[in-house]
């Protein structure tokens, strides 16, 4: 064998397999001298002989029923194993064998007393009361040892429950709801305990549970007075007077089950209808009652009593006043608009409604109420639909409009009431289209904006607002931009003057000048003639003093010409007027002179592609020159100027000189 102890465990049962004993030859294998046979020589206990081995695979069995790990937990076994097939003249050796016994729960546990007594005060929750002890023989600790108590008998109020402690094993009995001492002065409880493990083949064949009886016993208190039952009622007329005294809220002792000694006080009472009776809890009606009140729900008034006894210990009850209904109130009809379209429908419905209770109430009677002198009864008529409906129709072909129809409504026992309804005529298809009210009394149409043509409006507004906020936006952007004219000089372009009167004469030095042609936009010295210009009309020229030395306007062939010199820049203008002839005498020389020093070398003489040479290649044209320089001179055509309207006259004046 390779060791000489083998330990082993084995649970109690007859025919367990404990283990296998296995040993080496290291002779000649497949020859007697590697051939072994097993055996146990020696049981220590000895008594009872409770293993057997296998001689040839050395496997060892439990051989009898005796096992009890609570008897004896171990033994030991002395094994032989010999060569030679087990002959005495074999070679053999020898190994002790531990066995040690395992637990099964075989053994239940039990109440160490079979009857347990305790007490208990009453309305008292959440204490332990008693605890109980078991006896169990199997291995502490364990899932055999451990036990898991109950309660199989008295607990059916659920005032009672038992546990287990984990580190004493012991049962805990606990009440979890109140006890009434009024209600039972003594419990009795049947308790069971297993186990967590289930038990064994073995012990089921005895019971599997183990009983005991708690009598619990419940002490009294001096309590406080009873509101039994909470909800308590009486019923009274609702037309009863003032003064009408009736049955009220009633609590008690419970030790005494009587009522003398608490005292009432009303806690709530949402109309102020009652008064409570400080000593007998009775009602005094105070105001009258209405069973149609919005505080009275099914027919019932509700009041809250406060009880006290004379330690000042307290309850809280309900008393319901249950209200017999009386026929005090009409029926009435509660939608009092009503809308016929006029071109889908003929009629409308009415439906009406009673206060009081079903035998006060319906089937109803349905009228139209008018004087001697009205005309309901010709242009309306009603028919009854039902108990409480009825359909109202118009009679003859009336304009649209709102009109006035009082109708009586009648119950079962003859109440009536009148209920003015106001009838829509609409050219409507449903109800929601109606937007037309007329006034009976002036018979004129008043128009009612729906819902869309508001938000039409409302976006037309809004529409508004926003080009305004664009202009707005607009002229402040216009007038932060750059100005067009320059601030010193109005050159090619009109100058706007509020003068309506001739200016006046004025001479003005020719040291140097700066012609322009009003409204044109062509420059230089040949420059076309402008918008400024039109046929038959006037040509103005203004030179300024120290400005540029170009001559910028042109004679046009028809044309008057005047000349107005100013001084330009920061100096102040002052305009003359001359005539063609003068500008000619003026201009002429300066001109030749000017074009007599253009490109010339040093030498004074003109450069070869100055002077050009040109051919004559006929006569002249008719219509003379068209150049800007042209001397011709034409101050006819001008006789428009006579005929103007006379709000352009004083602008003619300013401007010419005749």
């Amino acid at each position: 064998m390779e060791r000489n102890e083998i330990k082993g465990k084995i649970f109690q049962y007859v025919g367990s397999t404990v283990g296998q004993v296995c040993a080496t030859d290291k002779d000649e294998p497949d020859t007697m001298h590697t051939r072994l046979k097993y055996s146990i020589i020696e049981q220590l206990p000895a008594y009872p002989t409770l293993f057997s081995m296998h001689p040839t695979t050395g496997v060892i069995t439990t051989s009898s029923s005796q096992l009890d790990r609570e008897v004896i937990d171990k033994y030991q076994l002395k094994i032989k194993v010999q060569d030679m097939d087990g002959q005495y003249f074999g070679l053999h050796t020898t190994s002790t064998c531990i066995i040690n016994i395992g637990d099964v729960n075989d053994n239940l546990p039990t109440f160490t007393r079979t009857s347990y007594v305790t007490s208990v005060e009453e309305n008292t929750v959440d204490v332990e009361i008693l605890r109980v002890t078991v006896e169990d023989k199997d291995l502490m600790n364990t899932a055999n040892w451990r036990a898991n108590y109950t309660i199989l008998k008295g607990n059916e109020n659920g005032n009672f429950k038992i546990v287990t402690d984990p580190k004493t094993n012991e049962g805990v009995l606990c009440v979890v709801k109140p006890l009434n001492y009024e209600e039972r002065q003594q419990v009795n409880l049947q308790i069971g305990v297993v186990n967590e493990a289930p038990y064994s083949k073995e012990a089921s064949s005895r019971s599997v549970m183990s009983t005991a009886t708690v009598t619990v016993n419940v002490k009294n208190q001096d309590e406080g007075p009873e509101c039994s039952p909470a909800v308590q009622t009486v019923q009274i007329k609702e037309n009863v007077p003032a003064g009408t005294k009736s049955n009220g809220y009633k609590a008690y002792d419970p030790e005494t089950r009587s009522s003398s000694g608490i005292r009432y006080k009303k806690l709530t009472d949402p109309k102020g209808w009652v008064t409570v009776d400080e000593n007998e809890g009775s009602i005094t009606i105070f105001r009258s009652l209405d069973r149609e009140a919005e505080s009275v729900r099914g027919g019932i008034y509700n009041i809250t009593v406060l009880a006290s006894d004379k330690d000042g210990r307290t309850c809280t009850g309900t008393l319901g006043i249950i209200l017999e209904d009386v026929n005090d109130s009409g029926p009435v009809i509660p939608k009092q608009t009503v809308v016929i379209c006029k071109t889908v429908m003929s009629s409308a419905d009415i439906v009406a409604v009673d206060p009081d209770g079903p035998t006060n109430g319906p089937p109803f009677d349905f009228s139209l109420d008018s004087d001697a002198d009205s005309d309901i009864e010709r242009k309306w008529r009603l028919t009854k639909i039902n108990d409480t409906a009825a359909r109202l129709f118009f009679q003859e072909d009336l304009p649209f409009g709102t009109y006035r129809v009082p109708v009586r409504v009648t119950d079962r026992h003859g109440l009536s009431l009148i209920t003015p309804l106001n009838v829509m005529l609409c050219n409507c298809v449903t109800e929601n289209d109606c937007t037309l009210r007329t006034d009976t009394r002036t018979g004129h149409g008043e128009v009612r904006l729906g819902k869309w043509a508001i938000l039409a409006i409302l976006l037309g507004i809004a529409l508004l607002f926003c080009i305004l906020f664009t202009l707005v936006c607009g002229g402040t952007g216009a007038a932060k931009q750059p100005k067009v004219f320059p601030d010193d000089l109005a050159q090619q372009n009109l100058i706007v003057s509020n003068t309506e009167a001739p200016g006046d004469d004025k001479i003005c030095s020719t040291n140097g000048f700066t012609a322009h042609t009003v409204g044109s936009s062509a420059q230089g010295i040949c420059g076309t003639l402008g918008s400024g210009a039109k046929n038959g009309g006037q040509e103005t020229i203004e030179m300024v003093k120290g400005g540029h030395q170009t001559l910028e306007s042109c004679r046009g062939t028809g044309h008057h010409h005047t000349l107005d010199s100013c001084r330009g820049g920061h100096v102040d203008v002052d305009n003359c007027r001359y005539t063609y002839s003068e500008w000619h005498s003026f201009t002429q020389p300066r001109l030749g002179e000017k074009v007599q020093l253009c490109n010339q070398d040093d030498k004074h003489k003109h450069a070869p592609d100055y002077v050009l040479t040109y051919n004559y290649e006929g006569k002249g044209s008719v219509a003379g020159s068209i150049g800007c320089c042209s001397e011709r001179q034409e101050e006819d055509g001008l006789e428009f100027l006579d005929h103007l309207e006379p709000k352009f006259r004083t602008l003619a004046e300013a401007c010419i000189k005749r």
